[in-house]
């Protein structure tokens, strides 16, 4: 008897492709299932709906890469390497699997209110790691959320550049220069 595992992980796999590349509100639950070879109803097996397999798609995600740039900043030694730890890994994660890369990037505009309270989500991750570095006089004190906001900035401006087809090819040949520029903008001190 098979417990559906691999029929899920398909159904979420072609799911995201097809947000990806039609939209959520374009793509149907009929198309997501023929896409995945499986009949309309194997897909109500797994989820009520689109605005349940979207919301499990896009929190299972973001929250387990939150985790992961956690892991990755509190194994590095002091705020600088722990930033660069971090935007590596965001450009390591968008050259290894674009596709769920653009959905998170472009299903978060409705997703994010479905965050649970006190769920750590990257920008969590990245802004108390900043304010630990504040704190410890490695950087400059400063809004932590604003300065967040300048780093992942930083970052998902180029990303959402190479979605576009603006600049060619992956972003991780990029990741030194962003970390260098996001630690210059961390350290730069305000214009009066």
């Amino acid at each position: 008897m098979r417990d559906g595992t691999e029929t899920r992980a398909r159904l979420e796999r072609e799911a995201m492709r097809l947000f990806v590349e039609q939209g959520v509100a374009e793509t149907s639950i009929r198309e997501v299932a023929r896409a995945a070879g499986v009949a309309e109803g194997a897909m109500y097996r797994h989820f009520v709906g689109k605005d349940e397999l979207v919301a499990s798609l896009f929190l299972g995600h973001y929250l387990k890469f939150a985790r992961a740039l956690d892991r990755l900043q509190a194994a590095a030694p002091g705020a600088r390497a722990k930033l660069d730890a971090m935007i590596r890994e965001f450009c390591r994660f968008f050259d290894d699997d674009p596709v769920l890369f653009r959905f998170l990037l472009f299903a978060q505009h409705r997703q994010l209110a479905k965050v649970s309270a006190g769920a750590a989500t990257p920008v969590d991750v990245i802004r108390d790691t900043l304010a630990r570095g504040m704190r410890a006089g490695e950087i400059p004190k400063a809004d932590a959320e604003v300065a967040a906001a300048m780093v992942i900035g930083l970052v998902l401006q180029v990303a959402t550049s190479i979605v576009y087809g603006r600049i060619r090819g992956r972003l991780m040949p990029h990741a030194g220069r962003l970390s260098a520029a996001a630690w210059a903008v961390l350290s730069a001190k305000p214009a009066r």
